[in-house]
């Protein structure tokens, strides 16, 4: 016979399912940082206790790794796009939009690339973007390298962009973006002419530009390099 507490466990287990688990993770995620996601927090989120989640969650690692997966499935739940180029465009500024969202995504986004590039998240994302450069036209022999040369650029670039935005939520609330801005551009102004002609250059044309719109800048002369060599 199964014992009574066993069974009271497996009920309270099954009330809880994995996917609550994982919006609550990305909640404290959101709000405490990826230091603030431990069972006891997340427990008391869900005012459980930590057996239940560990039904559904091996460990933190499976936890952030789902997270993560979470949180770029979202992302790439875009309207269907009008070709490659605004298939790959939708991908792109759904995952910055999900970085400047969930701050904690970049750095396991990263880590994942670097530490297990066939993980749940990172594989999404290869797939969402290879499809694109294949309907682009790429030869066969440069899916991968087209692929993952997107793939490195968005996720740093968007990551970048969250990590600065995380930044300025530290700031003095007084200082805007574009007085912080100028005084990047001040620093810069005052630099050895010899030695940085360029810095000075575009330090006198003034920092101040769309985030977005410079985003897509960059991802759109990747896609023409990507057509630039079908051309030869």
């Amino acid at each position: 016979m199964t014992p009574p507490t066993t069974k009271r466990t497996e009920r309270r287990a099954s009330a809880l399912s994995r996917e609550q688990i994982v919006e609550a993770a990305i909640d404290v995620l959101d709000t405490a940082g990826e230091n603030g996601l431990t069972f006891r927090a997340l427990s008391e989120r869900l005012a459980t206790g930590p057996g239940a989640i560990y039904w559904h969650v091996a460990g933190r690692a499976e936890l952030l790794a789902a997270a993560a997966d979470r949180a770029v499935t979202l992302s790439l739940d875009t309207e269907p796009a009008d070709g490659p180029a605004d298939g790959i465009h939708a991908t792109a500024l759904g995952l910055f939009d999900a970085m400047a969202g969930h701050p904690w995504l970049a750095s396991q986004l990263t880590a994942q690339l670097s530490h297990n590039p066939a993980g749940p998240a990172t594989t999404r994302l290869f797939e969402a973007i290879g499809r694109q450069v294949r309907a682009l036209g790429a030869p066969a022999s440069s899916w991968f390298t087209a692929t993952t040369a997107l793939l490195h650029y968005i996720l740093g670039a968007a990551g970048q962009h969250a990590a600065n935005a995380e930044r300025a939520r530290t700031l003095d609330p007084d200082t805007g973006r574009g007085a912080y801005l100028d005084t990047v551009a001040e620093a810069w102004s005052r630099l050895d002419p010899e030695d940085y002609p360029f810095t000075r250059a575009v330090a006198e044309q003034g920092l101040e530009h769309d985030d977005r719109l410079q985003f897509i800048t960059g991802i759109d002369l990747i896609i023409a390099g990507i057509l630039g060599r079908q051309a030869h």
